[in-house]
């Protein structure tokens, strides 16, 4: 069954976290927890999403404005039953609602599918997301009478015998969306907390004589929910092994998976391999046959195939195939290496462009620049981009050699074919396949070195 309306809650203050940032916000491998909540909804077919937002919901609704969400507001917190029934106008010709919570990031597309499939079969009034957990502590227990849940008893509320129950309450819910909105505005508050509860619903149903169903699924980690930073971090690690456990069966090699991290917005190519300490972040894609090797930083760019990056920085920037770089390299945002360039040892580069076959092999710098084909940039070369209000461009054609401890002030060119000599400071043109030499005439004083150090040692005595 596909088309169902997915209902995220997501307005919990979050105060156990501790933070500025509205809980939901907070990301697990580079997304907002909301984020994997939404696109596992998506991906099971949800054909609506509505997120029930309060505290920052202004930061939600910017963290997610390009993804197609409604948004319901919360105004006060007073659970989970009130929160569902601020979707009730967003959600009124919804045929089935599954509920989510947007704190729960490790539930799968395919768990959901499963439920949703399940419930559209079944037709009940209700369906339950269960699992089985070897400590059943702090969950309300499932009641079954077959496949019925006959209730849901809340840990404080069940007997010994009840207690000793292995299922678990996950708050997971398909409803049938023309009967949970009259049901809930049947729910009472009069518990100790003052809330309206989502398992009061339940209870409605079997007293009206309707059937409400149990969903077991296998992986009672899908269930985890995130209170605080411990549970964020347990939540990162179980999300970090199924993305790198995903890449290695698509045929990327690991050489040791736990040193890695890898976000779930990541590409990557078969026959690459990835060396310990590497991290692959944001949108990154790596191509075919590549090599990564460790403490290498890869952020929002795209990497060729069969490119070698060795113990580097690369950020939203764009490397073709067969190019080698570092180690030790930093690639600022918008630069573009073309195919069979090679970028070495300690080179800073950033918005610049650099084509194929050409090299920038150590100990340089090179921003907002044009560097064109089989261009070789020699050890020490600067180029000196900015004038203390703007930044200008310099331009190295096909075919040019720089010479080491070079400067290139900007803005200049330097034509194709043409030589730049070590040392020299360039702050005009260079014309086509002309030498350029740029500085001062050596000249040695004989015997200088010696008279200086003669009147130096004859003042320490004197002073002695």
């Amino acid at each position: 069954m596909t088309g169902f309306t997915a209902v995220i809650l997501a307005a919990g203050e979050g105060t156990r976290m501790k933070s500025d940032v509205p809980k939901v916000l907070h990301r697990v491998c580079g997304i907002p927890m909301l984020g994997h909540v939404i696109n596992a909804a998506r991906k099971a077919g949800a054909g609506r999403v509505i997120a029930v937002v309060g505290r920052g919901a202004d930061e939600v609704r910017k963290a997610f404005e390009s993804q197609n969400i409604e948004f319901a507001i919360q105004v006060e917190q007073k659970g989970t039953g009130h929160a569902l029934m601020q979707a009730r106008e967003a959600a009124k010709d919804s045929d089935t609602l599954m509920v989510l919570y947007g704190d729960m990031p490790l539930i799968t597309a395919e768990s959901i599918a499963a439920m949703v499939k399940f419930h559209g079969e079944r037709r009940p009034a209700a369906t339950v997301m269960t699992a089985r957990v070897k400590d059943p502590t702090g969950y309300g227990r499932i009641i079954r009478d077959g496949d019925r849940v006959a209730a849901i008893r809340e840990e404080k509320d069940a007997s010994p015998e009840e207690k000793a129950i292995d299922e678990i309450n996950s708050g997971f819910y398909c409803f049938d969306g023309s009967l949970v909105f009259e049901v809930l505005s049947r729910v009472k508050n009069d518990n100790r907390q003052g809330e309206y509860y989502l398992t009061d619903v339940v209870e409605i149903f079997n007293d009206q004589g309707k059937d409400v169903l149990a969903f077991e699924i296998g992986d009672p980690l899908e269930l985890s929910g995130i209170n605080d930073r411990r549970q964020l971090a347990c939540a990162q690690n179980i999300m970090q092994k199924r993305i790198i456990e995903h890449w290695m069966r698509e045929g990327v090699t690991f050489i040791n998976p736990d040193t890695c991290m890898v976000d779930a917005g990541v590409k990557i190519g078969r026959d690459t391999v990835i060396y310990p300490g590497v991290f692959l972040e944001g949108s990154t894609e790596i191509g075919e046959g590549c090599t990564v090797i460790g403490n290498s930083r890869i952020k929002d760019s795209k990497i060729g195939n069969y490119v070698e990056i060795v113990m580097s920085q690369i950020q939203e920037s764009i490397v073709e195939d067969k190019v080698k770089i570092g180690p030790f390299a930093n690639l600022r945002p918008g630069c573009h290496i073309s195919e069979g360039a090679r970028i070495g040892d300690f080179v800073e580069m950033k918005n610049a462009r650099v084509d194929a076959g050409s090299k920038v092999p150590h100990l340089s710098y090179v921003g907002d620049a044009v560097i064109g084909k089989k261009v070789n940039i020699g050890a020490g070369t600067i180029f000196v981009n900015y004038d203390g209000y703007k930044k200008h461009q310099t331009i190295v054609e096909d075919g040019a050699f720089i010479g080491c401890n070079s400067n290139l002030i900007a803005p200049v060119t330097v034509k194709a074919g043409s030589f730049v000599a070590a040392g020299s400071t360039i702050t005009r043109e260079v014309p086509e396949d002309s030498l350029a030499i740029a500085r001062a005439r050596q000249e040695n004083i004989i015997g200088w070195a010696q008279k200086r150090r003669n009147k130096i040692e004859g003042g320490n005595q004197k002073n002695g």
